[in-house]
């Protein structure tokens, strides 16, 4: 693979979806969980999509049980949490695996493309992936990043 677009997730409804339908547009792609402290981001990531998204913007949340199961087990929850706590209108996908052997490929990609400080694993959740319009990742954010701190990168990608 050589870029995003090239691949599949799945929507919470269990069809595939590519992400080719994306091409041309920056994506910031982000593991979320529901139940995390850093789960507030999600008000960043709207505030972020609500200001870009007419300029191309999208915002992919994948949701993830991996770090200290801080997911609900039913997705429907899962969506139902973060459109009436945070107003998210961003798609919100699939639970997935972002480390080990059950690691969907798609995250598999990222970490290679850019690796974190110590490993390319992702460490906890809401660790967010810059994405520009060739499906080429420009930049990793750790989890602590506050969305409006990837702002600046991310006009570089709308101009």
């Amino acid at each position: 693979m050589n870029n995003v677009f090239e691949f599949q997730v799945k929507m919470t409804n269990g069809q595939l979806k590519e992400l080719s339908e994306y091409q041309g547009k920056p994506l910031l792609i982000v593991n979320t969980a529901s139940k995390c402290g850093l789960t507030p981001q999600f008000k960043g990531l709207q505030e972020l999509y609500r200001k870009y998204n007419d300029r191309g913007l999208e915002i992919l949340g994948f949701p993830c049980d991996q770090f200290n199961n801080q997911e609900f087990d039913n997705i429907e929850e899962t969506t139902q949490f973060c459109q009436l706590n945070y107003g998210v209108t961003f798609p919100i996908f699939a639970k997935i695996d972002v480390n080990g052997g059950n690691a969907h490929p798609l995250f598999t990609f990222l970490k290679d493309q850019k690796k974190g400080l110590l490993s390319k694993n992702i460490k906890w959740n809401f660790t967010k992936f810059l994405v520009d319009p060739n499906g080429k990742v420009v930049e990793r954010y750790a989890p602590t990043t506050e969305p409006i701190k990837i702002e600046i990168d991310l006009r570089k990608l709308l101009s």
